[in-house]
């Protein structure tokens, strides 16, 4: 009771002179060529969002609606889709584009100008850190575990079973 997809084979036997003369006029047309969309996901941001009605809603082999039901809803669920889509890019995508780029434009501007430059100050006075936080480790915290590993090394355990 599914939809079923019926698949035939089909050909077209040409000479190949003939083929060669059918496609000659087309080619040298230099009228309109198709060009493709401009893709505005290259990076593939938002690949977990494309989602198709097969995704969604799926029967298995076991139980099927009528085809015209599952024809039916499927248009349904595309044009619904595509309306709500439309609507709500329609009437939120420019103030959304204005906030996300004050947003975006304070926390460049914050990390550009605040963040960097502490980072930076921070990286020059390490160096000199390091060598004082070193020379305090050795002094206090180096004979610490050199004693308590001499007095930890004479401790031995046993273990018996009851």
């Amino acid at each position: 009771m599914g939809l079923e997809k019926e698949k035939l084979d089909t050909s077209i036997i040409m000479d190949e002179d003939e083929f060669n003369r059918s496609i000659e006029p087309i080619l040298s047309k230099k009228g309109k060529v198709y060009t493709p969309e401009p893709d505005r996901d290259p990076n593939d941001i938002n690949a977990h969002l494309k989602v198709g009605f097969e995704d969604v809603i799926a029967e298995p082999t076991s139980t099927h609606s009528f085809d015209k039901v599952w024809i039916g809803s499927h248009a349904a669920f595309e044009v619904i889709k595509f309306i709500f889509y439309r609507l709500l890019t329609t009437l939120l995508a420019v103030p959304m584009a204005f906030i996300l780029g004050v947003v975006f434009g304070v926390l460049s501007c914050i990390h550009i100008w605040l963040v960097m430059p502490v980072i930076q100050c921070f990286l020059m006075l390490l160096p000199s850190v390091q060598v004082v936080w070193k020379s305090l480790t050795d002094m206090f915290i180096t004979p610490l575990f050199h004693s308590m590993g001499k007095i930890l090394s004479s401790v031995q355990v046993k273990t018996t079973e009851n």
